[in-house]
Order: C-alpha cells, then structure tokens, then sequence
C-alpha cells in the first residue's frame, strides 16, 4: 500500500471532504476508485479540483460513498489515505530507490542511497556521501542499481 492523501475538513453539509493528494495520479481521486482509511476502504462517488490550488499537493473536494452529512464527513479528518501501487513500468518508487548504489554516467559509484528527500521542484537522492541527486538525472533502476546522468561537477560539490 502507498500512501497517496490525506483527508482535510469537511466541505458543506452534505458529507463532501478536502482530500490533499500526495500524488501526480489523479485517477486515485476519480469515481469508483478506493482508497483505504487505516480502517475500511472508501469508495470515491465523486471529486473536483479545488481552483487555484497548484503545486505537488494538489486539494481535491470528494465525496465518498456512504458519507453523506457533515458529521460523518467530520469523522474522517485528519486520516491518512493510502492505495494499491498503480502499475507503471516508468515509475519510481522510494523503497526501491533506497539502498541502491548510484552510478554516474562513467560507471563510478557515487554511493548509496540512504534517503529520498521530499522537495517542491523534484525529490532528491540522498547519498550517504553527503551527495545530493535530484531524480531528474535518474537514467535506469534495475537489480540494486540507480543509474544517473549528471551535470558535470555535481560531485565535486562535497570533494
């Protein structure tokens, strides 16, 4: 399970909710998929962007089955919202990512990856080296691997 939102207030009197989306994925808010609670699966009826709102946590107005007063919809706030991985040959996943021994583009291992730090712009590796490595520069994962292709001199910032 991946966390992918998190349930903010109430919005009206008819059960509708703020759900902050912690993902690019905006089919997690579309109707008819589920999201999970920590205690039971929620099934989405129906959802709406907030306007103006932009950025990486995008605010989304949903209503789930069965919530339909604003008491209801109170008693869901704060919970965190998580969802079966999406299948995505492209996509990059923090836990696959940490642990791996990233390599620059001539074959030298830089180090390991002890973190992926969260960042408005791109997520950024970060090495147990002390090295920093947005994921934009990110090539190929494969078998314990990140392969990565770097502007000349991002190394040599620590060195």
């Amino acid at each position: 399970m991946l966390e992918v939102g998190r349930i903010g207030r109430a919005h009206g009197v008819r059960g509708a909710v703020h759900v902050s989306l912690g993902t690019d994925r905006v089919e997690r808010v579309q109707p008819e998929a589920q999201l999970f609670d920590g205690t039971t699966w929620l099934t989405i009826e129906s959802s709406r962007r907030v306007p103006g709102n932009s950025g990486r946590y995008e605010t989304w107005i949903v209503q789930f089955a069965g919530v339909d007063d604003r008491n209801a919809a109170e008693a869901l706030a704060g919970r965190t919202l998580s969802a079966e991985p999406i299948e995505d040959d492209d996509a990059l996943w923090v836990h696959e990512l940490i642990g791996c021994h990233v390599v620059d583009a001539d074959g030298v291992d830089r180090g390991v990856c002890v973190a992926v730090l969260d960042n408005p712009a791109h997520d950024i590796l970060e090495l147990d080296t002390g090295h920093l490595v947005p994921v934009v520069f990110v090539t190929e994962h494969a078998d314990g691997v990140v392969r990565v292709a770097v502007p000349e001199g991002l190394f040599d910032l620590l060195d």
